[in-house]
């Protein structure tokens, strides 16, 4: 019944989000603008959300926005990049970014890993790198429904489970998260996905590295945590 009343809401959400886009976002919604002289976006945190928000309203009304993938932008962005966002995603085959949020070429810097956890150097770096060196204001750790990374975290927690390979080194991050959602109501799964990326968008919050602090602190990067619904197509912003 929690799980039937939660679907609802979200789903109600989602229905709401169904109306056409106006002003600024629907003129924009196909490609984002150019990059400015220094070769960085021009787009603010907001505008940035703006255009995912607009992207996935389309992709749930199964009108998907067309993001430049044609070969004239395969050249304009061959030497250089610009994108306007960093996606920190699970590698998950049902979550497609582009797809969900109807962008195309060199607008997303995606960090994927099972789990959408920022705990290895190689993700925090490359991260630290989309923000940093290529300028994107906006971050984005999202996770998804039925995560099969957290569903190996609450087996590790409840049935003391273990893992082949570097496996079990990838599901070591997501155990606090596993453990804050153990005994809530609702789905554990599903209450340990939506802490693990309140966990993972507090982490980069208050980073150690002062690449990815001091534009948040001055207002030009904010980092922000979404779950997707792998059923109604729906993401759920945690603003």
């Amino acid at each position: 019944m929690v799980e039937l009343s939660r679907r609802t809401l979200i789903g109600a959400a989602g229905a709401a989000t169904l109306l056409p886009a106006t002003g600024a976002v629907a003129a924009v919604a196909e490609a984002a603008p150019a990059p400015s002289a220094g070769g960085k976006t021009t787009l603010t945190a907001d505008q940035a959300l703006a255009l995912l928000k607009e992207g996935n309203r389309r992709f749930v009304a199964d009108q998907p926005a067309t993001g430049p993938i044609s070969r004239r932008r395969r050249l304009e962005i061959a030497k250089s990049q610009a994108p306007f966002a960093v996606l920190v995603s699970c590698s998950d085959s049902r979550v497609g970014p582009e797809q969900l949020f109807g962008r195309g070429l060199g607008e997303l810097f995606i960090v994927r890993n099972a789990g959408n956890t920022a705990s290895s150097r190689e993700a925090l770096g490359s991260i630290e790198y989309g923000v940093g060196v290529l300028g994107a204001p906006l971050v984005i750790v999202l996770g998804h429904e039925r995560c099969g990374a957290v569903a190996a975290a609450t087996d590790v927690v409840a049935k003391n489970a273990s893992f082949p390979g570097s496996i079990g080194r990838m599901v070591e991050p997501i155990i606090p998260a596993a453990l804050q959602a153990r005994g809530q109501r609702g789905d554990w799964v599903e209450n340990a996905v939506r802490a693990n990326v309140r966990r993972t968008v507090e982490q980069l919050r208050t980073a150690a590295e002062p690449i990815l602090l001091d534009p948040q602190r001055q207002g030009k990067v904010k980092v922000v945590g979404a779950y997707y619904d792998l059923d109604t197509g729906v993401v759920e912003w945690f603003e």
